[in-house]
């Protein structure tokens, strides 16, 4: 059953890839095997926490020894872990349906077309250069989810044709996971590292922010060289046509919404809440505040603008694909598939850069938050007084800085490598294959390209 696991996995991701070909849509193929890999490790549970592969496991028997059996292990899978994980889960998923709603709510304002009105260059190159630059520094402020959820929709406002939309906003996806490795608050891993202890603040911006900019500078650069040509604004129907808010209603939700945003940081930090209880704070505000400022209009006003009927356009498919993926890599990290891989790592590579370069590049197929966690398991946070390669492990350590770095922007190799690349895909229904094609290479390039970049800084700078 364990490898079994792996096998509905892979044949799972194929079918993600061949999304198109095979005409299944991909959060179908993702629920298949977030379940299915469930159901295989509790009818195998027994022989593979008796093998002593699962940390997790491991960990709790320690813990309760009493529950060493074979009742206790089933108890543990069902109850235990599946409850744990769909905690986890359940609370990324919730911050995407906040996140979702709010930039939908800002959307039938109009409040996106005060921004799209100001960006009057038609210019391929240039408005490309604009749009990165514009989502490296907000992912690094907000996060690299949220980020891509409001670029991709500013971006439905800006671009006609499909390929050139699916362009951008895989070009978007690379500019916010390179953001947001660099800031504490940018990504959920830097965050983890940032909680544990592994990293500080001001030692993570200030070691991390130039390779993340070279990651996002060198595709950029590149594709500079050959992207030509004007965009095609989108053609506004009749039904747009028609303002349903004025100016300043529309300006006012526009800096509601970015501030309900920008909003969520601060209130992780002050309340220590996880943060999608203050993007639900902020969605229920703005509910609030949008019920009071249409409770006098007629009913066209508030078949168009009420929460309840927007809610209705937020893209369920990209959640529920979220669920499935995210199900099917928690259950493989708590069964210890991960924990073989990172222990295969350690001792078969033993050298810092390339451990997480190779975890940068796993986190493009496999969720790159599990991979962190099983990193953090592994190692400690090393003394002051240590030498050497542990050295490397203590905090502000090159390790946990790299690990930063290349665990953020692995995952824009591939389009399901990274919370912001799912939501782009769900959003713009992006080809898993045509972003193989034309946006991985590059991805690729950029990732070496930064990691070269902190390898310099690190030897002949700091």
């Amino acid at each position: 059953m364990f490898v079994l696991m792996v096998v509905v996995f892979v044949l799972g991701y194929i079918a993600i890839a061949l999304e198109h070909p095979l005409k299944i849509d991909k959060a179908a193929s993702a629920l298949l095997i977030g379940t299915i890999t469930w159901a295989l490790y509790v009818f195998g549970g027994v022989d593979i926490l008796s093998s002593g592969v699962s940390t997790a496991w491991n960990e709790f028997a320690l813990a309760n020894p009493d529950k060493d059996t074979v009742d206790g292990m089933m108890k543990f899978i069902v109850h235990d872990e599946v409850l744990h994980h769909l905690s986890e889960i359940a609370a990324i998923l919730f911050f995407l349906l906040g996140a979702m709603t709010i930039v939908e709510i800002v959307d039938q304002h109009q409040g996106f077309k005060i921004i799209t009105d100001k960006i009057k260059t038609t210019n391929k190159v240039k408005l490309l250069w604009i749009l990165s630059i514009l989502t490296f520094f907000m992912s690094a402020t907000l996060d690299n989810l949220t980020t891509t959820i409001v670029l991709v929709a500013l971006i439905r406002k800006l671009i006609d044709d499909q390929k050139d939309r699916w362009f951008f906003a895989s070009m978007v996806v690379l500019a916010a996971n390179a953001g947001g490795a660099w800031s504490p608050i940018g990504d959920v891993t830097t965050i983890m590292l940032w909680i544990g202890g592994q990293v500080t603040t001001l030692n993570i911006i200030g070691h991390v922010i130039m390779p993340s900019l070279v990651t996002m500078l060198a595709p950029l650069v590149i594709v500079s060289f050959w992207l030509k040509g004007d965009i095609t604004r989108p053609q506004i129907n009749d039904d747009h046509r028609k303002e349903y808010t004025t100016h300043k209603e529309q300006l006012f939700i526009l800096c509601l919404g970015v501030c309900a945003l920008l909003f969520v940081p601060v209130f992780k930090t002050v309340t220590h809440l996880p943060p999608y209880l203050g993007m639900l704070f902020g969605l229920g505000v703005m509910w609030v505040v949008t019920e009071i400022m249409h409770r006098n209009k007629g009913k066209e006003y508030k078949s168009r603008l009420n929460v309840t009927a927007i809610l209705k356009k937020v893209d369920v498919p990209t959640v529920l694909f979220f669920l499935g993926i995210l199900s099917a890599v928690a259950s493989m990290q708590s069964a210890g598939h991960l924990d073989i891989l990172a222990s295969w790592l350690d001792s078969n590579i033993h050298n810092v850069y390339g451990i997480n370069l190779i975890i940068g590049v796993l986190s493009a197929i496999v969720d790159n938050v599990p991979l962190v966690a099983a990193a953090m398991g592994m190692y400690d946070i090393a003394g002051p007084e240590t030498a050497g390669y542990v050295a490397d492990f203590m905090q502000d350590g090159v390790f946990w800085k790299f690990l930063a770095y290349c665990a953020g922007t692995g995952g824009s190799i591939l389009i399901i490598g990274s919370a912001a690349g799912v939501a782009a895909m769900g959003m713009e229904k992006i080809d898993f294959i045509w972003y193989l094609k034309k946006i991985s290479l590059l991805a690729l390039i950029g990732y070496l390209a930064g990691a070269a970049a902190f390898y310099l800084q690190v030897t002949y700078i700091l």
